[in-house]
């Protein structure tokens, strides 16, 4: 009998691989994403000294108010926009992106295009 293995231990198996390979530091912090069914995460980390820099997520009050619904395309790319302008006023403007073991499409896409055009690079 073949046992499937659920998403979750599938996209927590992919993090850890990506995580093998990518960490952030002072000079480039790294930008994670984390997906629920209802909201959307992304913090900017400081992996040599473990500290988060910057969070946004769509739980927040002035993020949620701005927003119709919290777990769709407009959601994250509004986050995104969000997590950017905030970087880039603690004077974080280069990043590397973990998309935390997600395909990078739809939401997650839309979350780092947006970030992209709001000024961070990556």
């Amino acid at each position: 009998m073949v046992s499937k293995k659920s998403r979750q231990e599938v996209r927590e198996k992919k993090h850890k691989k990506v995580r093998n390979h990518i960490s952030g530091t002072a000079e480039r912090p790294r930008l994670a994403v984390f997906r629920s069914n209802n909201h959307m995460y992304a913090q900017i980390i400081d992996d040599t000294v473990g500290n988060t820099l910057v969070a946004a997520s769509t739980v927040e009050k002035e993020v949620k108010g701005e927003l119709e619904k919290t777990n769709n395309v407009d959601a994250a790319a509004y986050l995104g926009k969000v997590i950017a302008g905030r970087a880039l006023e603690k004077g974080i403007d280069t990043v590397v992106f973990d998309r935390g073991g997600y395909l990078y499409h739809g939401k997650v896409a839309a979350l780092a295009d947006a970030a992209r055009e709001t000024g961070l690079k990556f």
